[in-house]
């Protein structure tokens, strides 16, 4: 279990994380959210102890980071930002490096090597020197080093950043493979990261708490929670639709004869507009429920902190 309480960093009179506390349980992905300067990366420095805070305190089963650090780091696999690496070593090179630098020898090393190497699919380029590899290839290469000793703990600092959408899926799999028996925590700015990947969700700004839920519950914050889109063949009665029971209001597309519903909070609308459009003969080409979107809570969440 990672605990922490009242975690604060100041550089000089800038307050960066600001009285933070929370817990994370194993089998626990956690989104870490907010916007660029949020002081996301500035927490993931201080639960790994590369970063010591100005007051409060981060335990990792247990282990405090600050007086019991290398207990700590041992349960930890990271990837910092920008997933860094010596990019003149060898992919290989590189790998075998951080296994002795965790203490594998022989054997064991080699297998963990291999292991990595097959998970991230890096066989392609074992023997290619890391400054030579693709943006891709370098998170993946960054991810492999932080799994290599099968932590406990993984913290990943915006990891499909820069990614293609074949990348992204292949990273987020292996996310989802790593956390069944982990705590997993990711660092990110990316939305739709959150609810393809997290089963919980904090949202930080200014270095303040100022969300934390699934993020299922932080789409039904939004007012497009439970709206209907629909989108026709002849343009749709407006006045019809805002009039039924529950409708809030109605909302116009870019595209033609497509207006989104809204729902009242509390309310579900979708039988009263489906009747409404078998009685008026409406023929429908698309017809979507909404959950809510993630992008507007946010930025309902996160405005009033960076004004």
């Amino acid at each position: 279990m990672i605990e922490i309480s009242r975690l604060t960093k100041r550089f000089a009179q800038h307050t960066v994380v600001d009285d933070l506390s929370f817990s994370v349980r194993p089998g626990e992905v956690l989104g870490f959210l907010g916007p660029n300067g949020a002081g996301k990366s500035t927490t993931m420095k201080m639960l790994t102890g590369f970063l010591a805070p100005s007051s409060g305190t981060a335990t990792i089963h247990g282990f405090d980071i600050q007086t019991h650090t290398l207990q700590a780091q041992r349960l930890i696999g990271y990837l910092p930002e920008g997933a860094p690496c010596y990019g003149d070593m060898r992919v290989r090179a590189f790998l075998e490096f951080i296994a002795e630098v965790r203490g594998y020898r022989g054997a064991e090393k080699r297998e963990r090597v291999a292991r990595v190497v097959a998970q991230l699919e890096l066989e392609g380029v074992r023997e290619q020197s890391i400054e030579t590899l693709s943006k891709g290839f370098k998170r993946r290469v960054g991810v492999a080093q932080a799994i290599l000793h099968d932590p406990r703990v993984l913290i990943l600092d915006e990891p499909t950043d820069g990614l293609d959408p074949n990348q992204k899926y292949q990273v987020r799999e292996l996310i989802g493979q790593l956390a069944k028996e982990r705590i997993v925590i990711i660092s990110t700015h990316i939305l739709e990261e959150v609810s393809a990947l997290c089963s919980r969700a904090l949202v930080i700004a200014n270095g303040r708490l100022l969300a934390d839920d699934t993020p299922f519950e932080l789409e039904r914050r939004s007012r497009y929670h439970q709206a209907v889109t629909l989108v026709g063949d002849s343009p749709l009665d407006r006045e019809a639709l805002a009039a039924l029971p529950g409708v809030a209001g109605v909302e116009d597309n870019p595209l033609e004869h497509s207006v989104t519903v809204l729902a009242q909070p509390g309310q579900v609308i979708f039988p009263q507009v489906n009747a409404l459009i078998a009685a008026h003969g409406w023929r429908i080409r698309e017809l979507d429920v909404e959950r809510g979107r993630l992008d507007e809570v946010f930025r309902s969440l996160t405005r009033g902190e960076a004004a």
